[in-house]
C-alpha cells in the first residue's frame, strides 16, 4: 500500500483486533521488524486477546491492517508492545495515532502510567517515543523465563 493520501487518511480507523485480522497482523509485525524469533506471535496474540486486561489495537484502511499496538495493564501500570506501522506508511502519523489510542484505552481503565521497552540499539524507536513525550526512566529491566517455557 502506498503512503496514505487524503482519501485513505479519511478511511483510517483504529479498533480492537478481530479473528479475521490474524493473517495480516503477524506479517505486519515481521515486515515492521517488531517480532523476534524467540517470541511466538500467535501465542502472544492469543494471550493478549483472552484477558480483559489487554487487547491488540489495529489501525485499518478499508480491510487492510496497516498498524498495531498491543496494550495491557496490571492495575497500576500500562504496557505497550508490538507497536508497528507498515514500513510504506511510516512517518505519516499512524504510529502516533496508535499510541494515542493505546493511552486512551488505559486511561479508560483508570491507569495513569504507561511503560514500554525499547531495545538499547533502536535509536529510531527511541526518537519516536521521545517525540511523544516518553522519557527514559534509567531503569534496568530484569527477566527470568519461568514455568514450562524455562525447559
Amino acid at each position: 500500500m502506498p503512503a496514505l493520501d487524503g482519501l485513505a487518511k479519511s478511511k483510517f480507523q483504529i479498533r480492537e483486533m478481530c479473528d479475521a485480522d490474524l493473517t495480516q497482523v503477524v506479517p505486519l509485525w515481521e515486515e515492521a521488524g517488531v517480532s523476534r524469533p524467540w517470541n511466538d506471535p500467535g501465542t502472544d496474540i492469543a494471550f493478549a486477546r483472552k484477558s480483559p486486561h489487554s487487547t491488540i489495537l489495529v489501525g485499518v484502511v478499508d480491510d487492510s491492517v496497516v498498524a498495531t499496538a498491543m496494550v495491557g495493564e496490571d492495575g497500576h501500570r500500562g504496557w505497550v508492545y508490538y507497536v508497528a506501522t507498515s514500513p510504506q506508511l511510516q512517518n505519516a502519523g499512524i504510529g502516533r495515532s496508535m499510541m494515542v489510542s493505546a493511552e486512551a484505552w488505559l486511561v479508560q481503565r483508570g491507569i495513569w502510567k504507561l511503560q514500554l521497552l525499547v531495545r538499547a540499539d533502536n535509536e529510531r524507536a527511541k526518537g519516536f517515543y521521545e517525540r511523544l513525550g516518553y522519557k527514559d526512566t534509567g531503569s534496568i529491566c530484569f527477566q527470568k523465563v519461568i514455568g514450562d517455557a524455562a525447559s
